[in-house]
């Protein structure tokens, strides 16, 4: 059996570790995104079982859902069966464990984070909508039937370059903290097109 291997400093941004004391059990799940699209569980540092995505892993009295974007994890979840359930506490070491404890240790700053990569990311999604329709009309069969049309934003590639970098962050931020929103995380639609 395939035991879990420590976090190297360098897999901190593709390798995502989360871990669940339970009757006397520690389960770690593993996500690593340069890996195939799979969710690793293992037991006392022992592989039990290896899903795609998303996954749900049957736990003692409960199951453990797991869930990840481009950017992230953005679901860990242990539920148990009577409805109880919380989320999986991040690895020391990873990532998601230092935004937690700044989240502690400063958390008006951590706030003001989370809030700015909100505005981030919908300033991008207004953005990209225009976009994303010129992109459609141009498909000669929704230009036959519809016609063609232009995006009133045009910015050039000095302004293009930084939002399209500030999104990827505030989309990994929103992934260090597990927060998700099928309209505001929709893979950060600048680098999906």
């Amino acid at each position: 059996m395939r035991k879990l291997t420590p976090l190297r400093p360098w897999q901190v941004l593709n390798r995502y570790l989360y871990e669940l004391d339970l009757a006397g059990t520690r389960y770690t799940v593993e996500v690593d995104i340069a890996d195939d699209d799979v969710a690793k569980l293992y037991a006392d540092g022992r592989l039990v079982s290896t899903l795609d995505l998303p996954a749900s892993f049957a736990v003692g009295d409960g199951r453990i859902d797991v869930a990840a974007s481009l950017y992230g994890v953005t679901r860990v979840h242990f539920s148990r069966r009577d409805g109880v359930g919380r989320r999986l506490t991040p690895v020391r070491g990873t990532l998601e464990d230092r935004r937690r404890r700044l989240g502690e240790r400063h958390p008006v700053l951590s706030r003001v984070i989370g809030w700015v990569a909100i505005v981030l990311l919908i300033v991008n999604l207004i953005l990209a909508v225009p976009f994303a329709l010129e992109i459609v009309t141009e498909i000669p069969v929704v230009a036959e039937r519809f016609g063609t049309f232009v995006s009133p934003i045009q910015l050039p590639v000095w302004a293009n370059t930084p939002l399209l970098l500030a999104g990827i962050v505030a989309a990994m931020e929103r992934a260090l903290t597990l927060r998700h929103n099928k309209i505001l995380d929709m893979e950060t639609i600048w680098t999906s097109m």
